[in-house]
């Protein structure tokens, strides 16, 4: 049997295709350690402490795709103390920064709501830095029936 050139570059096509189709594989995800990384560049370094931050996410989250969290930091919002930014971060997604909102005291409240994926069950950290150089730290553990990132 003899090939013809047409021929030996669709089997060729077709055979790279097949090699890139099987070594395709799973995204990585993050770890704690990742996540801790990241909550310490935000912070700039600062050790986090509990306190005047609330995260709210449900215990349970039957699709991954639209999980709704809310934020909230109780700060006088004052021009000498205030709440900067806020960052949420989610331990088992590709990338564990998911958002940050940033604030003035002319936002009035520290506050925000959002709906973000998470591909599997996980922990997700909120992080919020002040004006004066304190930073905090809530976290919830999220339980996800269904993955939204791939899953």
């Amino acid at each position: 049997m003899k090939l013809t050139r047409r021929e030996t570059m669709s089997f060729s096509a077709g055979a790279i295709a097949l090699m890139i189709a099987g070594a395709r594989t799973a995204p990585a995800m993050a770890g704690a350690g990742e996540t801790d990384a990241a909550v310490m560049a935000f912070s700039g370094g600062a050790q986090p402490e509990a306190g005047v931050i609330t995260l709210k996410a449900p215990e349970i989250a039957e699709n991954g795709n639209t999980v709704p969290v809310s934020v909230s930091v109780d700060s006088p919002m004052t021009k000498d103390d205030y709440v900067e930014s806020v960052a949420i971060f989610a331990e088992g997604n590709p990338n564990p920064e998911v958002v940050t909102f940033n604030f003035t005291p002319r936002s009035g409240e520290a506050a925000a709501t959002t709906r973000m994926r998470l591909a599997k069950t996980q922990n997700v950290v909120a992080v919020a830095k002040t004006s004066t150089g304190k930073v905090y730290i809530d976290k919830r553990e999220v339980k996800v029936t269904i993955g939204g990132c791939g899953g």
